[in-house]
């Protein structure tokens, strides 16, 4: 009589198959298709973005700013970038906001609370943070340092796996932003 063998006996056995485990999606309509995956990640795209946006908010309000969108804090931070003057489409580009009247609406908040000057080069219009907009863009990584990186572990393995990570999210926001165009198309 032979004994029967069971997947644990198997060295080569896999674990369940991904079909068999229950997707922890927004809506599960959207994980019934070829990708239950896909619909997983968007999930965990919303969480995380809802969240570093609030995070972003919170920490510029700690620094000292409140009643700012996270478009503000972003448009904020991205003039301060390598202390280079931008102009409105390149913010819009870098940030990936199609719509340049939601940039120019920061634009023109963050002049009105002192935090960026303009330059006016032709027709083109220059935006560069004063010192009261540096100011500010260092108190908030003074804080991020304090109470966001020095969470993480620090080790190669998990600055590895964030590049990565980053890497992998730039990939994937090339192939929506491609699908948005099919999208706009149908």
């Amino acid at each position: 009589m032979t004994k029967e063998k069971s997947p644990s006996d198997n060295p080569t056995a896999t674990s369940p198959t991904p079909a068999s485990k229950v997707p922890i999606v927004s809506s599960a309509h959207l994980a019934s298709g070829k990708s239950t995956e896909l619909s997983e990640f968007e999930f965990g795209l919303i969480i995380a973005g809802n969240a570093f946006n609030r995070w972003a908010v919170r920490c510029m309000a700690a620094a000292g700013m409140k009643d700012m969108t996270i478009t503000d804090v972003l448009v904020l931070h991205h003039i301060n970038h390598r202390a280079r003057e931008k102009k409105l489409a390149d913010i819009a580009f870098i940030l990936n906001i199609e719509d340049t009247h939601v940039v120019n609406y920061s634009l023109k908040k963050l002049l009105s609370l002192g935090l960026v000057q303009t330059e006016r080069r032709g027709k083109e219009v220059l935006y560069s943070t004063n010192d009261r907009g540096r100011d500010l863009c260092k108190r908030y990584f003074e804080i991020r340092e304090q109470v966001l990186v020095s969470s993480l572990s620090g080790d190669g393995t998990e600055s590895f796996e964030l590049a990565e990570l980053a890497r992998y999210l730039r990939m994937l926001s090339g192939l929506y932003d491609q699908a948005a165009r099919s999208a706009t198309s149908l």
